[in-house]
This record gives structure tokens, sequence and C-alpha cells, in this order.
């Protein structure tokens, strides 16, 4: 369907979809055939967890879990496994901040070693936050993924993200949203009817270097298809 649709990159899921565990090599390659078949590439590879990396309950399975991420995304062609941290700790210091920056400081170094890297998912923690993160880790460690529509929904801008966060980006959802101040929570919207400033987005990212791809996600679509295939000519039409 993405072809179809005229995208030139898909993101696989690699916990809901296609486990990294379930794959040998040869379906992987297999796979990445029958995407170039397409002239497809895979943008990015999504391994998003229930828990973050702040907590102990399951952690050695999320983190073994990453890594077979990120290798599956390393022979798909990839550099970026798109995940959430967790909750960041105000304080940077405590047994949650400084187990999270021992795990993350661990994903780094193994992304440096295959060339894919963890990239952290912004929107339920703040820019400043995931800055204050970064800053704390060894150089390269982890990088961003920029989803403005979640920013948006959780209150917070997507260009604020971009200026703050811009030499980490790694990797864009192209979401969008609107954030309802009476019922104090967000809505997801297709892209263009929503209240991130895309030209204004791009301009920022452009502005920055960000020379990646923008992945379409739409979690709520009643027609999924035809909404695709709309975001993808709004995003051409910028």
């Amino acid at each position: 369907m993405a072809a179809k649709l005229g995208a030139d990159a898909v993101e696989i899921d690699a916990r809901g979809q296609l486990k990294p565990a379930e794959l040998s090599q040869t379906a992987l390659r297999q796979l990445r055939k029958t995407l170039d078949d397409h002239r497809l590439r895979v943008c990015a590879v999504s391994y998003r967890t229930r828990r973050g990396y702040n907590l102990l309950q399951e952690l050695d399975a999320r983190i073994a879990g990453t890594k077979e991420a990120m290798r599956m995304a390393q022979v798909l062609g990839a550099s970026v496994v798109v995940n959430h941290v967790g909750h960041i700790p105000p304080e940077p210091q405590g047994p949650q901040w400084n187990l999270l920056l021992q795990v993350l400081a661990d994903l780094g170094r193994h992304g440096q070693h295959i060339g894919a890297f963890l990239a952290a998912q912004t929107g339920s923690a703040s820019p400043a936050d995931l800055a204050r993160l970064i800053a704390a880790l060894p150089d390269v460690s982890i990088g961003i993924d920029v989803d403005p529509g979640q920013l948006v929904m959780n209150g917070f801008s997507p260009q604020q993200c971009v200026e703050l966060l811009g030499p980490h980006i790694m990797h864009v959802h192209a979401t969008d949203g609107v954030h309802d101040l009476v019922r104090r929570h967000g809505i997801e919207v297709p892209l263009g009817r929503g209240s991130v400033d895309f030209p204004a987005l791009l301009g920022a990212l452009e502005e920055r270097g960000y020379r990646g791809y923008f992945t379409i996600q739409r979690n709520t679509a009643h027609d999924p298809e035809f909404e695709l295939g709309q975001a993808v000519k709004y995003l051409r039409s910028l």
C-alpha cells in the first residue's frame, strides 16, 4: 500500500508485527529484497514498549528486545529505532535517573558498534527534559524522534522542540493533533488539520540540517488508506 500511495519508505514495527527474534537473517534479506522490488526503503524500526528504561521491572527483556530491533534496523538499511525512554526524573540524581543513564549509555555503545541508534520519541517527555538527559549521556548515545502531533497534544511546541534538540534529531513522525484545554487532553487529527504549523516546522528542521524521512503515522483513522494518501499529498505540497 505504501508504494501505491507514493511513499518512499516504510517504518517497520518490531514489537507488534515483525519480531526480530522470530525472523532469520534469510527472512530479513528477503524482506529487504521485497521492499527494494517496490522501490521502498526502511526509514526506521519502531520498538515501542509499555515501560521505559527507568524501571527495573522486565528491564533486561526490554534492553535485549531493543538491541534486537537495532540489529534488525541495521540489516534492513535503517539507522533508527524509535521508542520512548520513560519518565525522566526532575532531578539529575537518584536510582531512576542513574538507571536511565546506565541503560541508555549501554544502548548507545551498542548503537555505535552496529550503526543503528535508539531515538527517543518526543511527546510524553518535555523537550527540555530530553535535552537535559542527552547532555548527561556520553556523546552520540541516543537521538531524537520528533512527533509534532504528540508534542501539541501534550502542550509542547514542535518548533521549540526542534530549536532545543535540533542537532540530535534522527527521525520525524508526521503527525498532527490539538490540545483540548477544557478537557485537558490531546486529540489526534488528520495531517494538516491540527495545531502543528508544518510549513514552519519543516523550515526549522531544514535550518538545522535535517535531511531524513517524515514517517506518516495515524492511529485513529476511519479510512486509513484514504487519510494516508491525503497525508502524502499534503507533505509533498509543502
